[in-house]
């Protein structure tokens, strides 16, 4: 079903403080791209106090972040006793106390229940620097506080706002996980895990992920959806569209209330989409915003990296995709996406269990195998570990969080 783009208009003085905020641009010179040996796993040590690091880091531009790295660690099983949910998409660190969320701890959402069906899983996990994992959510259809279509199925999209107001994406399999994807919601949680809001509908059709940008008491959320032209149809069909959308969403956070939704503008379009049996949908998958002010998407059918200029203030969207950064190479469907403290774009690849860092100019620097089985399709959400200490990913080949660090594990 075609859904006509909602334009907001934004505050002026929101706008300036954006610009503000993005002219702080961070130029990274090309570097040659320098292959790591497959990494191989040896026990992580970690700090027991750790920082959340904002902005860029003092890391030297000469150096691709994923160089300093050559271990990777399993940090903890990401299965909740709870329900035993498998399949863990999104990822997302703790950036500060309060409720049940403890700073420097690492969220992660689970896409499939315990029976490994696709679009089913209901539990957001939080798990510890040394591993300690407990429940931080257990999001039930018939309690959320409004209108998710087609019930619930968490997704990669997850992030957290001031105040400690959890967002995840919901893109639900019906019955039981057999039947057709549908449009789903984005879901606001408290601190202590209880869901508080519920926005569907309008450009919102299949969150997919997102990444997050907050000024003051205002956020944007940029989400990706992939069910534009694909929806309440079954993943078995194989259906493919030039329909992938993403959307930014305004969010006012009052201190002490619940987040609002204030409108959302579709500010990317035409992206590559295709409903899959064995990952349900391939399509936009990580979004990345980068310092010169630019929107980086993982376009996993494509095997490129998109961008989109201007994403924090345009009111209109690119087309057909994009612009692109680099494709091809070592790009190889890529997933998961995150921000190196050097401005580098890191994405992992579901092709090959590959993590791939690429400059802002567009060089590939760097590729490692971070998945130790080298197994394509195991890898989802990615984030740089808190203090800078290696890169944290999920690997659903076998439900565990895991860290690409120095053998000790140290900041960088």
């Amino acid at each position: 079903m075609h859904r006509q783009p909602k334009t907001l208009v934004i505050r002026h003085d929101f706008v300036s403080r954006l610009k503000s905020l993005l002219s702080r641009a961070h130029v990274v010179r090309a570097r040659p791209t320098r292959r790591l040996a497959p990494a191989t796993g040896v026990a992580v040590t970690t700090c027991a106090a750790l920082a959340v690091v904002a902005g860029p880091a003092a890391a030297s531009p000469s150096a691709a972040f994923l160089s300093r790295f050559n271990t990777v660690s399993t940090v903890s099983s990401t299965i909740p006793a709870v329900n035993g949910d498998l399949n863990p998409y999104g990822i997302v660190n703790v950036p500060q106390s309060t409720g049940l969320l403890v700073q420097g701890d690492t969220l992660v959402s689970n896409f499939n229940a315990s029976s490994n069906l696709q679009g089913t899983g209901s539990t957001i996990v939080e798990i510890a620097p040394d591993g300690n994992q407990s429940l931080f959510a257990q999001v039930s259809p018939s309690t959320l506080p409004g209108t998710c279509p087609g019930g619930v199925g968490l997704t990669t999209a997850l992030t957290v706002l001031a105040g400690g107001f959890v967002v995840v994406g919901s893109l639900p399999v019906t019955s039981s996980g057999m039947g057709n994807l549908e449009p789903g919601c984005l879901i606001v949680l408290n601190s202590n895990g209880v869901p508080v809001e519920t926005w569907s509908g309008g450009d919102i059709n299949g969150p997919w992920d997102m990444t997050v940008q907050q000024v003051g008491s205002l956020a944007q959320l940029f989400v990706t959806n992939v069910l534009n032209g694909l929806d309440n149809m079954p993943a078995a069909s194989g259906t493919a569209a030039d329909q992938g959308t993403v959307i930014r969403i305004l969010v006012a956070l009052p201190p002490g209330q619940n987040p609002v939704m204030l409108g959302s503008t579709v500010i990317g379009t035409g992206f590559a989409e295709q409903l899959n049996s064995s990952a349900a949908v391939i399509g936009p998958t990580g979004v990345a915003l980068g310092f010169n002010g630019t929107l980086y998407v993982a376009d996993a059918v494509n095997s490129r990296i998109a961008t989109i200029p201007f994403a924090a203030s345009r009111l209109t969207p690119v087309a057909n995709g994009g612009g692109t950064l680099t494709s091809g190479g070592s790009i190889n469907g890529p997933l998961g996406m995150t921000l190196a403290p050097n401005g580098d774009v890191i994405t992992v690849n579901g092709g090959d269990g590959n993590a791939v860092e690429t400059t802002p100019d567009g060089n590939q620097a760097d590729t490692v195998q971070v998945d130790p089985a080298g197994a394509a399709g195991d890898l989802f959400g990615v984030t740089i570990a808190p203090a800078n200490r290696g890169l944290l990913f999920v690997d659903d080949g076998d439900n565990t969080l895991k860290l690409f660090s120095d053998a000790g594990g140290n900041p960088h």
